[in-house]
C-alpha cells in the first residue's frame, strides 16, 4: 500500500493494468504529495452540437460573452474561450460545420448528440507531457498520444500544444472525470490570458456511480477530487460571475 492509500492490486482493477504513478509530474515515485483538481485543472470543456448556441447559452448563464477562438484542423472541431481567473479557462467546443471530418481523439463523447450544452471533459495542466507518456506506457496503461495540437487564432497567429490521453471506463452519459493532459508550447499565450474576464472557478467536483473508484483513479494520478454517488456520471462547476454564483455540469 502507497502512501496514497492504492494498491497495485487496486489500481490493476481500476485501469486494467499494473502498477501506479504519479503521472501529473512524470515521476514513478509512489510517495509524492497530491494536488487538488483546482491547482490540477487547466480548463474545463463544456461541449456544444452548436457553437453559437453554446455561447448565447453561457452568456446568458454568466453574462459573460466567449470569445471566437478558432478551429482544429483535421479534427472537425472548433471553440470559444472563456477565463476563469489565474492560468485557467473554459472552451465551449462543438463541431466544426466547415471541416468534412469529425474525429476528435481527446474525449469519447460526441458532441454532436448533445441536447443542450454541457459540462463534460476536462484537462490537467503539464510541463512534461513526454515523461507522463513514457511513464505511462512503462506501466501498460492505456494511452495516446503525446499528439500535436493547433489552432489558428483569429488574429491568423497559431496556437500549440501537446495531449495526452489515458482510456479509462469511467466515462459514460456525455462525461468524463479523468482528465487528459496537456503541455502548452514554449511561446503560446495561454488561452486564459487573452480570452473574456468576469469568471472564476470556485470549485469543481464529480458525480459518478462509482465515485470511490474516480477519486482512487484520480488519485493514483497525483490529483486530490470530491467525488459523489449519483446514477449518471456529472461534472459540476461552480463559478462567481457578473450574474452571481452560477453552477456549470
Amino acid at each position: 500500500m502507497g502512501a496514497h492509500g492504492i494498491s497495485r492490486r487496486e489500481f490493476l482493477r481500476l485501469w486494467g493494468t499494473a502498477g501506479a504513478s504519479y503521472l501529473l509530474t512524470g515521476r514513478r515515485s509512489y510517495t509524492q504529495d497530491v494536488v487538488p483538481t483546482s491547482h490540477a485543472l487547466d480548463h474545463l470543456l463544456l461541449g456544444a452540437a452548436d457553437l453559437e448556441a453554446g455561447i448565447a447559452w453561457l452568456e446568458g448563464m454568466t453574462g459573460v460573452k466567449a470569445a471566437m477562438g478558432g478551429s482544429h484542423p483535421g479534427l472537425g472541431t472548433r471553440n470559444a474561450l472563456l477565463s476563469l481567473g489565474g492560468r485557467q479557462y473554459l472552451e465551449i467546443i462543438a463541431p466544426d460545420p466547415a471541416q468534412t471530418v469529425y474525429r476528435p481523439v481527446n474525449f469519447q463523447t460526441n458532441l454532436r448528440t448533445l441536447t443542450t450544452p454541457r459540462l463534460f471533459a476536462w484537462a490537467a495542466g503539464t510541463n512534461d507531457i513526454a515523461a507522463i507518456a513514457e511513464n505511462a506506457r512503462g506501466m501498460a496503461l492505456p494511452v495516446i498520444g503525446p499528439i500535436e495540437g493547433s489552432r489558428l487564432r483569429p488574429d491568423g497567429t497559431v496556437l500549440q500544444w501537446k495531449t495526452l490521453v489515458l482510456r479509462n471506463r469511467f466515462a459514460m452519459h456525455a462525461a468524463e472525470p479523468i482528465p487528459f493532459f496537456i503541455e502548452w508550447a514554449a511561446g503560446s499565450v495561454h488561452p486564459s490570458q487573452d480570452s473574456p474576464t468576469g469568471c472564476e472557478l470556485l470549485s469543481f467536483e464529480f458525480e459518478h456511480p462509482l465515485p470511490g473508484g474516480v477519486a482512487n483513479a484520480l488519485l493514483s494520478l497525483g490529483i486530490e477530487a470530491k467525488a459523489e454517488r449519483a446514477a449518471n456520471a456529472r461534472l459540476r462547476a461552480t463559478l462567481r460571475t457578473p450574474k452571481g454564483m452560477v453552477e456549470l455540469s
